[in-house]
């Protein structure tokens, strides 16, 4: 009798374990929580699906994701931490992927295009869209592939620009403003990897002009906190390839990056400094982090670690599983909603019951100090 009793409680365990969500429980699509709030998309270090070919359209179905839902969550900006390559230049051998870097870039340019015309979106510059020389300087096809003129939005709305290690204008180092429905300026600052000291400089400037003094400024940079949530600090490091392929493999070695910045420096020069910065946004290190600290203006600035390459089967997986991370930053102007959703496992009924990562550090609220 205790074992058919037991065999029954079991059965009825796993029956309930596998039976389909009640009619309440189902999952809902993505939603403001307030109707007039906007909002504003971070597309994590997406060089996992541009290495390989089954993975590409990964980012594509992602970016169209945006693009379908763009009014009605009223989606005013989309950023993202960079890394938009597996590599900036590579015609052959690579360590990790199928595809050469011209066929990323391609693909990476491709799958922005769904937004082109639609939003404005930012893409930071990771350590692997560069090429790096023995002495130390950095290169990048960014701008070859993400012309100012590729989106409409984009131009519209970019007020500076900074230079790249060849004295070129570049996306990499800009800044773009956007007036939010209830009158806040917000301004997005985009920085290169490991920017040097003429970038932070440039950057400090720029936060420092009486036109942007009443802005609320929202730093975006590739590397800057880790998953313990500590800025990043010590010697920046990078790999660099050789152009010699021994047993089928290219070279490679690390060296130091000169004239390079980590978090930490970036916190003392820049952001701590400046009253008006105000939220950090970064990727690099695979996980998710999350502080806040008051910078010399007694203001809270949060800063935002999201980077899911490793979160779809590892470094070699699929490349990050979709996910995106929404914040909805409500009309009282201070409060922003942070939700982690992947479209990947929402377009299917069948796995929508996986497509929100709900636990604390994926789903939270923070404020901005009043002004």
């Amino acid at each position: 009798m205790k074992q058919k009793l037991f065999f029954a409680t079991a059965l009825c365990a796993a029956f309930l374990a596998f039976a389909p969500a009640a009619a309440d429980e189902k999952p809902r699509a993505p939603q403001l929580e307030n109707p007039d709030s906007w909002s504003v998309v971070i597309i994590p270090d997406p060089q996992g699906y541009m290495k390989r070919g089954t993975n590409q359209p990964i980012l594509e179905l992602m970016t169209a994701w945006i693009a379908q839902n763009a009014e009605r969550l009223n989606i005013r900006m989309v950023l993202c931490t960079g890394d938009m390559v597996e590599q900036n230049d590579r015609i052959c051998n690579g360590y990790s992927g199928d595809q050469s870097s011209a066929m990323q870039w391609q693909a990476s340019a491709r799958a922005f295009s769904r937004l082109d015309g639609v939003v404005p979106y930012l893409t930071a510059t990771g350590n692997h869209d560069y090429t790096y020389t023995h002495s130390g300087e950095k290169r990048t096809h960014l701008d070859e592939y993400f012309p100012i003129d590729k989106n409409p939005l984009n131009r519209k709305t970019i007020r500076q620009y900074g230079l790249d290690q060849q004295g070129n204008h570049t996306q990499a180092n800009a800044a773009y403003e956007i007036t939010t429905p209830s009158g806040t300026p917000y301004l997005f600052l985009n920085m290169e990897f490991a920017p040097r000291d003429t970038v932070v400089a440039w950057a400090r400037r720029i936060t420092s002009l009486e036109e942007y003094s009443g802005h609320r400024i929202v730093l975006l940079t590739h590397a800057y906190l880790d998953t313990e949530n500590r800025r990043t600090h010590g010697v920046t490091k990078v790999t660099c390839y050789e152009p010699v392929v021994i047993d089928g493999r290219i070279t490679k070695y690390r060296q130091e990056l000169p004239d390079a910045n980590n978090g930490e420096a970036i916190w003392e020069k820049l952001v701590k400094p400046a009253g008006n910065i105000e939220l950090v946004i970064c990727g690099h290190i695979s996980g998710r982090g999350f502080r806040t600290d008051r910078n010399n203006s007694g203001r809270n600035v949060h800063q935002m670690l999201f980077d899911a390459q490793s979160m779809g089967g590892g470094y070699e997986g699929n490349g990050g599983d979709g996910w995106l991370r929404l914040l909805e930053f409500d009309p009282d102007g201070v409060t922003v909603r942070v939700k982690t959703f992947s479209p990947l496992f929402w377009i299917s009924p069948a796995s929508r019951d996986r497509a929100w990562m709900t636990d604390a550090e994926d789903e939270f609220t923070f404020r901005f100090s009043k002004r």
